[in-house]
């Protein structure tokens, strides 16, 4: 698998009251150019008002499917500690089958307690939530190989995460992308701890694209240079201002004349 070099843009499903203004955001950020839309998975902001206006990722997945044509879609990343992992695997297959075959199944461990503690889900400790994601990885394999109609392909898993003994195992098992928070150098070395786990689980490290929050055009090329294919521009309600993205999109016309787009 050979990865090309993209640029996502993640819409904060986050103090926009009218869902107009998200629905807008995705046309644009499509007719932009950028190669994937995402959301992310929270019931509440995660800055500014902590009450703000808020909606919820996979029912908006399932409309941006609908209203799109390139770009691929997903979570940036679904919590899988107040997701059953059979049922999230069938919406993950259904929105699949609704765009196409453009989903990117995005999963972590869940760090944001309020959305547990409000919506009556057990936070628990780390270690726990990293153990319940192992549990919930094998079993949404488990039901996509299960389902009737199968997805209309492979359905990309992403991982978000950094953790090195037991994130990263995770990794090297199950993402077709892994989403790193590190910064250069630390990505570097966890790049060479995942390479560790995947000559242990028989899985070659190159299989895996490698994801980070765009860094700005100073710093792009050392992380294209540490492996980096995919960057992502985060923006926010009520405007949802794409000129990062635009930013990005024109550093990545200037190596790339046409971008690649799907990961397989």
């Amino acid at each position: 698998m050979t990865h090309g070099f993209r640029i996502g843009v993640q819409l904060q499903p986050q103090h926009a009251p009218d869902y107009g203004l998200i629905r807008d955001a995705v046309l644009r950020s499509e007719d932009a150019g950028a190669d994937i839309v995402f959301a992310w998975d929270h019931f509440y902001p995660l800055y500014g008002d902590p009450d703000g206006a808020h909606f919820e990722c996979w029912t908006m997945l399932a409309a941006f499917a609908e209203q799109t044509e390139r770009v691929e879609i997903g979570a940036l990343v679904s919590g899988g500690g107040y997701r059953n992992p059979d049922l999230l695997a069938d919406m993950a297959r259904t929105v699949d089958h609704i765009s196409g075959g453009r989903l990117i199944l995005g999963i972590g461990a869940g760090w944001f307690e309020k959305d547990y503690d409000e919506y009556g889900y057990e936070f628990g400790t780390a270690g726990k939530r990293l153990r319940l994601l192992g549990e919930n990885l094998a079993r949404i394999s488990a039901r996509l190989s299960k389902l009737n109609p199968a997805p209309t392909r492979h359905i990309p898993i992403l991982i978000g995460g950094g953790g090195e003994r037991k994130t990263l195992r995770l990794v090297a098992e199950y993402a077709d992308v892994w989403h790193s928070f590190a910064d250069l150098e630390a990505l570097r070395h966890k790049s060479r701890v995942l390479a560790e786990h995947c000559a242990a689980v028989g899985r070659e490290p190159a299989r895996i694209e490698r994801s980070v929050a765009w860094p700005g055009p100073e710093a792009a090329q050392d992380f294209l240079d540490a492996g980096v294919t995919l960057f992502t521009v985060g923006a926010g309600g009520p405007d949802y201002d794409l000129s990062t993205v635009n930013e990005a999109l024109r550093w990545r016309a200037d190596r790339i004349p046409e971008p690649i787009e799907g990961l397989a």
